[in-house]
């Protein structure tokens, strides 16, 4: 009896305004952009079940086309991605987001550094934090998230990881993005369209 092969999965993706409301705690009046700037993505990705899902991410207007190209690119791939939620859905708390290894974007908050406060470039919607726990940010001392020291060194390649030359930096890289693993202080999990 012959067998017939299963179609392929196609990539989807939906970009849709977003409320005050949907943005909840982690946006709030005095952010460097408001719900009018910013936009819902609802994106295919492949977990790290190695199955197919469905998403959603804020990221600023002027980028949603990039990162539906970028996550479109991971999609084909299969490059795996562990959560993807607005931060919204853990209260806005950055540190919860990334326990949950959750990637996303917009979030009104401050850089994570030692100088002075100034806000960060996902504060603008215009970064991501992808597969944090896979991709810590080694601050000083610290790893954030601290589930992430397992990834502190990155000689040896685990699914899900952020690696020069790999599927997730060239995928950015292709869009124009960055990945913030200069200095001493690299974020792993860190891309934007600045760099910082």
């Amino acid at each position: 009896m012959a067998t017939t092969a299963a179609a392929p999965v196609a990539f989807a993706a939906k970009t849709s305004p977003v409320t005050a409301a949907q943005l909840g705690k982690s946006w709030r009046a005095g952010c460097p952009v408001g719900p009018a700037d910013l936009r819902m993505l609802r994106l295919s990705y492949w977990g790290f079940d190695e199955r197919p899902h469905s998403g959603a991410i804020v990221v600023h207007k002027d980028v949603a086309a990039d990162v539906t190209t970028v996550f479109r690119t991971l999609f084909a791939k299969h490059f795996p991605i562990r959560s993807l939620k607005p931060v919204s859905a853990y209260g806005g708390s950055d540190d919860d987001s990334m326990a949950a290894d959750n990637t996303s974007a917009f979030n009104c908050r401050n850089a994570v550094s030692s100088g002075k406060p100034s806000w960060s470039v996902h504060a603008y919607g215009k970064a991501i934090d992808v597969n944090p726990v896979e991709n810590p940010y080694l601050f000083g001392d610290e790893v954030l998230p601290p589930a992430g020291s397992a990834y502190v060194d990155r000689s040896r390649y685990r699914p899900g990881m952020a690696v020069k030359g790999g599927v997730l930096v060239k995928a950015f890289a292709a869009v124009g993005w960055k990945w913030n693993v200069g200095g001493a202080n690299p974020d792993y999990q860190h891309f934007s369209t600045t760099g910082t």
